[in-house]
Parts: structure tokens; C-alpha cells; sequence
């Protein structure tokens, strides 16, 4: 999805021109992992506009649920598979220490805040959000971390790098938290 914020509307596509185009940039994830990836990467043309768009101008990026775990260098969820490399990491199956937790991890977590962010601008931490995954990023470097929850052990929550920003919950479905997210995203200038 590409947000023009200029004019003021949100475009869905795949065409690159307008993924050249948009002043910001939203990754929804839709199922798996790997379906992800592969449809993402089949598009040789929509692929390159969007690297060119978010890698090399800047233009701010948000990845929301296996969006954001596309952000990552590889994944492990079914079969091993590449996923942008945009952030060093992986992605592998949530493995809680207590055998009571339920996994996919589903409902309603309190954010821990890492680090300030202008995203995260007027978010606290103890602020909810709602998610549903069986399978979390991990990364490399602790300052990409923005903020983690607890679910049995700590699942990274919102990630990211330069105008790179990932949420492993949905801010869409995540009330006041999440809809000061997404304002928070339209109104970043990077």
C-alpha cells in the first residue's frame, strides 16, 4: 500500500510507478512467511521500485505482522526462505518457556518501550496492542529492537532502522495505541 500524503489518499497497489511515487510506504503481511516473500519477489519491477523507494530514498516505510518480519535477512517458517535483508535478523517460531502459553500468540500484550522512536510518539509503555503470530523476528542488533512484549519470553514488537519501521502486532486492530501509530507514521518527515 502506498499513502500519498500529499494528496491526501491511500492507494493499494502493485505498480511500481506508484510505489516510486508514494511518500510513504505500507507492507501488510497476508498469510505465511514464504508465499510472502515469493510474491513480493516475483515482480522483479514492483521488487527494485520498492528497494529503490524505501533502501535508497528514504521514503518512510511501515511493515505491519509478516510485513514486518520481511524486514528480515531470513526466515524459518515452513521452509527457509529470503526475506529483504533490510534488518539482520531472522524469523523463527515463538518458543515459550512455560508449555502453558498458547501458541499462535494471540490477543492483547502491554508494549515495553526500548527506545524512543517519533512513531512511538505518545506511546508508553503498558500501552496494548493485539496480536496474532506463531513466529517472531530476532535481530542482531538490540538497537533496532523499538519496543518487545513478554509472551513466555520477549517477542520484539516494533522494530526498525533509519525510515524503516516494523510492528509484529496489528496497529490497525489495536485501538488508541495503534491508531496513534499509524497518525504517528503519516505525520513522520525523516
Amino acid at each position: 500500500m502506498a499513502k500519498d500524503i500529499n494528496g491526501g489518499h491511500v492507494v493499494v497497489t502493485a505498480d511500481p510507478d506508484t510505489v516510486s511515487r508514494a511518500d510513504r510506504i505500507v507492507l501488510p503481511g497476508d498469510g505465511a512467511f514464504p508465499h510472502c516473500a515469493a510474491t513480493l519477489k516475483k515482480d522483479k519491477d514492483l521488487f527494485e521500485a520498492l528497494e529503490e523507494a524505501v533502501k535508497y530514498r528514504a521514503k518512510p516505510f511501515l511493515g505491519i505482522c509478516v510485513g514486518m518480519q520481511l524486514l528480515a535477512g531470513i526466515s524459518y517458517e515452513f521452509i527457509q526462505t529470503s526475506g529483504l535483508g533490510w534488518l539482520n535478523g531472522k524469523v523463527s517460531q515463538i518458543m515459550p518457556s512455560d508449555d502453558g502459553i498458547k501458541i499462535p500468540h494471540m490477543g492483547w500484550n502491554d508494549l515495553i518501550l526500548n527506545r524512543e522512536h517519533p512513531v512511538l510518539e505518545g506511546i508508553k509503555t503498558g500501552d496494548h496492542a493485539y496480536f496474532v503470530h506463531s513466529y517472531h523476528m530476532i535481530l542482531n542488533d538490540s538497537d533496532q529492537v523499538y519496543a518487545h512484549v513478554e509472551y513466555g519470553q520477549d517477542v520484539n514488537a516494533i522494530v526498525g532502522i533509519d525510515t524503516i519501521v516494523g510492528t509484529q502486532f496489528h496497529p490497525e486492530k489495536s485501538q488508541a495505541t495503534g491508531l496513534k501509530i499509524i497518525s504517528n507514521f503519516l505525520q513522520w518527515n525523516p
